[in-house]
C-alpha cells in the first residue's frame, strides 16, 4: 500500500516549534559548523524557500511527501497524516507526533540539499512495543521518547548516516543516537543529549 501527502502548510501559528528567527539562527550556526555553506546568508535564503520532503516508511511500505517551510505551521489534516505514517506499525496504532520532528527534517534537507528520500525505521512506539524491543536489546529505552511521539529512527537514500549524525548533533536541537552498524540515526525533539 502506498500512502501519498502533498498538503501544503498554512501561515504559521502558535504552534510550540521554534520560531522562524530561532530556527534559522540554529541552523544557520549549525552549517556553519558543519562547514557546508561559505556563507550564512546563502543558507538563510536556502531555509526561507519551501522544501519538499519525501518520505518511506520501511515496515508499511507507504511513502509521503510533504512540502514545507519554517515559516508555515502545519494543519491538522497533515499532521494527522504524519501521524498516522509514523505509526508503530505492530499494532497499528498512531499517536500525535511532534511537528517539531518535521523541522528537524527540514533543516537536515536544507542543510545537505538532498532531494533524496527519508527511510523511517521507527516512529511512534506503543508501549507494549518498546517493552517487546527492550527484551531483545539493551540499547532501548525504558522511557524512549518514541512513546511521546518525539522520537524517530531514519536513514537517507542520498546522505550518510554518518553527515546526518553530524548536522544533527550541530542543530542543537534534542538527543541524536548514532548507531553505526545498524546505520541509522535516531532524532528527537527532548533535551540536548547524544550517543
Amino acid at each position: 500500500m502506498r500512502f501519498k501527502s502533498s498538503l501544503r502548510a498554512p501561515s504559521r501559528g502558535s504552534e510550540p516549534n521554534l520560531s522562524r528567527r530561532s530556527f534559522l539562527t540554529r541552523t544557520g550556526i549549525a552549517a556553519t559548523g558543519a562547514l557546508l555553506f561559505p556563507s550564512f546568508d546563502t543558507y538563510a535564503y536556502s531555509l526561507s524557500r519551501e522544501r519538499t520532503l519525501y518520505l518511506y516508511n520501511k515496515h508499511t511500505g507507504e511513502d509521503m511527501t510533504l512540502v514545507c517551510c519554517p515559516e508555515r505551521n502545519y494543519d491538522r489534516a497533515l499532521l494527522r497524516q504524519f501521524s498516522h505514517f509514523l505509526r508503530d506499525h505492530h499494532v497499528d496504532e498512531s499517536h500525535p507526533m511532534d511537528p517539531g520532528l518535521i523541522d528537524i527534517l527540514y533543516a537536515i534537507s536544507a542543510m545537505t540539499r538532498s532531494n533524496g528520500t527519508f527511510e523511517i525505521i521507527s516512529g511512534y512506539r506503543a508501549p507494549e512495543t518498546n517493552r517487546m524491543l527492550r527484551r531483545h536489546s539493551h540499547g532501548v529505552a525504558e522511557h524512549s521518547l518514541h512513546m511521546e511521539g518525539k522520537a524517530i529512527d531514519l536513514r537517507m537514500s542520498d546522505v550518510s548516516t554518518r553527515t546526518i549524525r553530524k548536522i544533527a548533533l550541530a542543530l542543537q536541537y534534542g538527543g541524536v543516537g548514532y548507531y553505526r552498524r545498524a546505520d541509522f540515526v535516531h532524532l528527537d525533539t527532548g533535551r540536548i543529549r547524544a550517543w
